[in-house]
């Protein structure tokens, strides 16, 4: 099996990449989506439905498989012989990060829930200070991949 992630390695590298694009491009955008749901939009109409559609194909069609797929090739990665030392510190900042960032995910589908259900209480201060919290985790993974701190 190893030999096969060796073999593989950039093709493997190169579709975490892209999941990972897909992935940051959703969590940065619902949180923004439910900014505009709160403020706006409020909590029934036209609108009110038009911005569940969109908020559960987001999570649904475009989120979920990104994370599941980040999460399949970055442990092909981590499986593949000589890429990753556990002695080093980077890793545990990167899987840290990456904890993080999957707590975040999970924490925006219950906020939808709570939309789905006009129980929605948290303001759009809230949710903008919200978004700020996968650009933090972004910039420790990426750090710590490309520096190895």
């Amino acid at each position: 099996m190893s030999n096969i992630l060796f073999l593989y390695y950039p093709w493997i590298k190169a579709f975490h990449i892209m999941s990972v694009i897909a992935w940051m491009a959703g969590l940065f955008y619902l949180p923004r989506l439910f900014v505009y749901h709160a403020e706006q939009v409020g909590q029934s109409g036209s609108t009110h439905e038009m911005f569940q559609t969109m908020e559960r194909r987001l999570l649904r069609a475009i989120m979920n498989p990104a994370m599941i797929a980040t999460w399949i090739f970055g442990l092909c990665m981590v499986f593949t012989p000589g890429i990753v030392s556990w002695d080093e510190i980077w890793p545990w900042t990167k899987a840290g990060g990456v904890l993080g960032m999957t707590w975040f995910h999970h924490w925006l589908g219950l906020r939808r829930k709570d939309f789905l259900r006009s129980e929605n209480r948290m303001t759009g201060r809230h949710y903008r200070m919200m978004n700020e919290v996968p650009t933090v985790l972004m910039v420790l993974i990426v750090l710590s991949v490309v520096v190895r701190f």
